[in-house]
């Protein structure tokens, strides 16, 4: 992990770390935001996904797809054995 430096006012400077990666717990996330957090692409997780074991998307537009942060927390609490609410894929 790179250090970033950081200069204060009347002082020397100082190395810090970047801040944490983490994905908030309410709201949407674009696939750009989460493929970063996963191990695996895109298909595999619709394969995943159709198989109950990856939280369901939701398609707001023709372009635009979403997950909601708050089952990705659930599946990233315990991937195993993480099972997706019942209810109808938005595809």
């Amino acid at each position: 992990m790179a250090l970033h430096k950081k200069t204060l006012p009347f002082q020397e400077t100082i190395e810090t770390l970047p801040p944490p990666l983490s994905l908030p717990l309410d709201g949407l996330s674009s696939w750009k935001t989460l493929k970063q957090y996963l191990g695996f692409g895109r298909s595999a997780a619709r394969k995943r996904e159709l198989e109950g074991r990856f939280p369901k998307r939701i398609r707001l537009s023709e372009r635009c797809t979403v997950w909601p942060n708050r089952e990705l927390h659930r599946y990233f609490e315990d991937p195993v054995n993480y099972r997706a609410k019942e209810g109808k894929t938005s595809t």
